[in-house]
């Protein structure tokens, strides 16, 4: 039994992470603490009770846990891996998990390619970005080898090795030809020198060389070289004087600002690179309600620069952060350099900032209408649902399960996941019964089976759909569908609510089976709405992953035992024909005309289904 007083009373004066766990073990809410014995104990005070995040919190709390760490950047690194790791419903949470495009140049290898990327890696390689843009970034790799003629096939090239048969790419003029040996290593690095300042921004070093080397072509009676040149300084000049018109400020910079609309903020974030806004990007944030508006820039932040490879010099910030001084010391260890952190009230930074919240306001007023109807029908139809079965504790994460099967034949399982009222698709999960023989009709046993397999996964998976517990079990059926589940999580003491989906005479969604009693919501209401689309969709998945083994047992049971007809020549007839039926009706000439099916196989293919 865990004593909370008592447990207070050994928290150490020390810095570290603090977690706070649910009565199924899971984790809600993640904290970093310069002082844990402190900032835990603040939790349970009178003062703080009347905060309804904190009530939350220790309304659902059965225990904490915390770890102890050298320094308050260690906790800082620790919090943000924990909060991506368990998605804590308390914790203010980036929706958002976007991967931008980079340009990569393979430095690591002898002839260097370029292209576009979202993958980082320590690899030896060059990046430029992040951008916003994927169109832009194309462009940019396009003009690159466009210029400089680099290769774009992916294959191995060494330094001094034969040459290999080019590609069509150089025969059209759009490769110099380093796999044929057509260009010399030392030629191919100095275009890899000057695609390096192009991307850098370096276009007036880029010209001053590139004139130099055509007044030299020219003096040395080299005209085709000269007009070469020329036609790649127009090229470099057209470029320059189109993103000279975009230079609003000096460096790289990230310029971050948000508006709120109830537990949700909108970030707006402008990428600044090399003076110029290379793009621009919103991000929803929720859990943000009674959050004070630096700790939702603190969270924001953390999160944010813990998923990207990149980092910004400067961080132009519409609030101050908690703890300024350990995150701009983990954002130097992310960047390997300074990271300057500003929170202007005047001047062009401040302007910036005042840019970025004017357009977060204008995101929020086009989206705040679908903002709020999402809300509705989501996390607002969850709560209806929570208040209709009378919990205390909130609900975040429901699983769903049904039963598929016909006349006994073929059983399976469904597992449907829904987070904050959303699906979430990654964590669906199906099963082949296989404590039942075909003919055998035991819905009970059946989802006995899928619940056991599931619930063991939890104790071999730390990663994945099986390795979070539920906040609800539905189970699509009436009271032997949720006794026969209860029966093996109390087996296995697992200690989670769930509730039969029933449907009335019509198989559509009546209520809600809980505790004995139907619970039944207004059909008009969101939470209804969501209980049908949770059981429709468990039905769905289910009935896909049946119907899918179906086809393959009847195309298994029938072609297979067809002398001479093996998964070449099964596969064969499906193509030709599309299904076993269209096979069955087929001529003898129509079956010898299938591309790979010999006469002799024709031949036996259409007597077995008129002799059986």
């Amino acid at each position: 039994m865990f004593d909370i007083q008592e447990e207070l009373k050994k928290l150490p004066q020390k810095p570290g992470v603090y977690l706070f766990i649910g009565g199924a073990d899971e984790v809600l809410y993640v904290g970093k603490a310069v002082n844990l014995r402190s900032r835990v104990r603040s939790y349970f005070t009178d003062a703080n009770f009347v905060i309804p995040k904190i009530q939350g919190i220790r309304a659902s709390s059965r225990r904490f846990e915390y770890i102890v760490t050298d320094n308050e950047t260690e906790a800082l690194i620790l919090e943000c891996n924990l909060i991506k790791e368990h998605w804590p419903k308390f914790n203010v949470l980036l929706k958002d998990d976007k991967s931008y495009p980079y340009i990569k140049v393979t430095l690591n290898e002898d002839f260097p390619r370029v292209f576009s990327t979202r993958e980082f890696a320590e690899d030896g390689a060059k990046y430029f970005g992040p951008y916003t843009s994927s169109f832009a970034v194309k462009e940019s790799v396009e003009q690159i080898h466009r210029l400089w003629g680099l290769r774009r096939c992916a294959r191995k090239i060494d330094a001094g090795a034969a040459p290999s048969r080019p590609c069509l790419n150089h025969h059209i003029g759009l490769c110099a030809g380093a796999c044929g040996g057509f260009v010399a290593i030392s030629a191919y690095m100095q275009g890899i020198e000057r695609v390096l300042e192009f991307l850098s921004g370096k276009h007036d070093l880029i010209l001053r060389g590139l004139e130099s080397e055509m007044a030299e072509a020219s003096e040395n009676l080299e005209f085709e070289k000269a007009a070469s040149l020329r036609d790649k300084i127009a090229a470099i000049r057209s470029i320059n004087e189109n993103q000279r018109a975009e230079r609003i400020s000096k460096g790289d910079q990230d310029i971050i600002a948000f508006a709120l609309n109830g537990d949700e903020a909108l970030f707006q974030v402008f990428f600044i690179r090399d003076g110029k806004i290379t793009g621009r990007e919103h991000f929803m944030v929720s859990g943000v309600a009674d959050v004070p508006n630096q700790t939702i820039m603190t969270q924001f932040v953390t999160q944010f620069y813990s998923g990207t490879p990149f980092v910004p010099k400067e961080l132009v910030l519409q609030f101050g952060l908690d703890d300024e001084g350990t995150i701009a010391s983990w954002l130097q260890s992310q960047r390997g350099k300074k990271v300057e952190i500003f929170v202007p009230v005047k001047g062009d930074k401040a302007r910036l900032v005042k840019m970025a919240y004017n357009n977060a306001v204008i995101t929020l007023e086009q989206f705040g209408k679908h903002i709020k109807l999402e809300s509705a029908r989501t996390t607002g139809a969850v709560e209806e649902i929570r208040a209709a079965l009378g919990f205390d504790a909130p609900i975040f994460r429901i699983e769903a399960y049904d039963i598929s099967n016909i006349q006994g034949f073929e059983n399976v399982g469904s597992m449907v996941v829904f987070e904050g009222g959303k699906p979430r698709r990654s964590d669906y999960r199906k099963f082949k019964i296989k404590s039942l023989h075909d003919g055998d009709i035991n819905d009970y046993a059946a989802m006995q089976e899928v619940m056991s397999r599931r619930f063991k996964r939890l104790q071999t998976e730390s990663k994945g759909g099986f390795s979070r517990l539920p906040d609800i079990i539905f189970v699509d059926g009436g009271k032997g569908h949720v006794s026969a589940a209860l029966e093996v999580l109390d087996h296995m003491e697992f200690s989670i609510p769930i509730c039969g989906m029933v449907k009335d005479a019509k198989h559509r969604t009546k209520a809600l089976l809980y505790g004995g009693k139907e619970i039944t919501l207004p059909a008009a209401s969101e939470g209804f709405k969501l209980i049908t689309r949770i059981q429709d969709e468990t039905h769905r998945f289910a009935v896909e992953y049946h119907r899918k083994l179906r086809q393959k047992s009847a195309v298994k049971s029938v072609l297979d035992d067809i002398p001479g007809v093996g998964s070449s020549r099964k596969k064969a007839l499906i193509l030709r024909f599309g299904s076993v039926d269209a096979i069955k009706l087929a001529s003898l000439e129509q079956l010898a005309e299938t591309p790979g099916i010999t006469k002799k196989t024709a031949q036996a293919v259409y007597e077995f289904f008129r002799l059986t």
